[in-house]
């Protein structure tokens, strides 16, 4: 993932805090915490292909073909970008589902035919068609990622507004914004988070380090979807982890119903590694029992036929936590 990349000699220069909640998301925190939800938590990558995670969280010799099965056994869910370069069907997200648990999510982006190339106007039916594709998750569809045009200004807003209200009432959908406006313009902000509150479509919030606008903390329904774009295992990837897991045990003590957290690296090699840390902290101060990715270095060595174990290696977990405590 490229967005918000900035050079290696420069990530020490960026200012990582994350920002004070924006206005409005206690309220609307508070008004949902006396409904008496249990505060539900998923962690997931944005893509399952992944060759080189075979040896690290999937098996030596493990086929593509099994890629999402071995996945689905260290995540619970999943960005899935890979709706936004082609169109969904049926078929294939049902054969997607059946190889998960009951308890994975399935997060579809919208296709680009719908937001790039004719942003989200005259779309009924690429809509209707995207729609019919992924219903095939069933009850392990999670939200809908809805990214319009990064070229989408805030005199869009009426278009977007009318884009979301033609989908069915029912459908859990999160809108990333990307026009620097929407963050720098004082009333455009206020009319876009407005809009997204009274539609109940959720605001994602994304932490890159070249775009900080986007790490906006506002919630505009009582769910957070959060797109975390890491530097390659930097120390500064930990502690900018360890700054949202405090945010969002705050978050739960006022009354969140769902976080959704997608680890994403400019090199998605490393994202298991920053998973893993991720769930230990978020298991460790927020009382969470999020299960652990296994990598393969973790399983217990053992002993061949003349009794001699494979040497004890560390994991990368290991090397790259220890690396960020010095």
């Amino acid at each position: 993932m490229d967005f918000g990349k900035v050079e290696n000699e420069d990530i020490s220069q960026v200012d990582f805090r994350l920002p004070p909640d924006a206005e409005g998301t206690g309220t609307i925190l508070k008004r949902n915490k006396a409904l008496g939800h249990t505060p539900q938590i998923f962690v997931g990558c944005a893509k399952w292909g992944r060759k080189d995670w075979v040896g690290k969280i999937y098996p030596l010799k493990t086929k593509e073909a099994d890629f999402l099965n071995h996945y689905a056994k260290h995540f619970n869910c999943i960005e899935l970008n890979a709706t936004f370069y082609r169109m969904p069907t049926f078929s294939q997200t049902q054969g997607w589902a059946a190889k998960v648990g009951d308890d994975f999510k399935f997060c579809p982006k919208f296709t680009d035919q719908i937001t790039h190339i004719k942003r989200l106007k005259d779309v009924k039916e690429k809509t209707d068609q995207f729609l019919e594709g992924v219903s095939g998750f069933g009850k392990k569809l999670g939200p809908l990622f809805l990214m319009p045009h990064p070229g989408m200004a805030p005199k869009t807003l009426d278009t977007m507004e009318a884009f979301i209200q033609s989908l069915p009432k029912d459908l859990d959908l999160f809108v990333e914004l990307r026009h620097p406006q929407w963050f720098s313009e004082a009333d455009a902000n206020t009319a876009v988070f407005n809009m997204l509150e009274r539609n109940h479509t959720g605001s994602i919030i994304t932490d890159a380090s070249g775009r900080r606008d986007c790490v906006h903390m506002h919630l505009s329904t009582p769910e957070a979807f959060i797109r975390f774009v890491g530097n390659g295992l930097h120390p500064t990837d930990y502690t900018r982890i360890d700054d949202w897991v405090q945010r969002i045990k705050a978050w739960m003590e006022q009354g969140i119903e769902k976080v959704y957290f997608f680890m994403h690296q400019h090199e998605e090699l490393h994202s298991p590694e920053l998973s893993k840390y991720l769930i230990q902290q978020l298991n460790k101060h927020c009382g969470t029992q999020i299960p652990e990715p296994v990598f393969v270095e973790d399983i217990a060595p053992v002993a061949d036929l003349f009794g001699a174990a494979p040497s004890d290696k560390k994991t990368a977990v290991k090397k790259t936590a220890s690396k960020k405590k010095s």
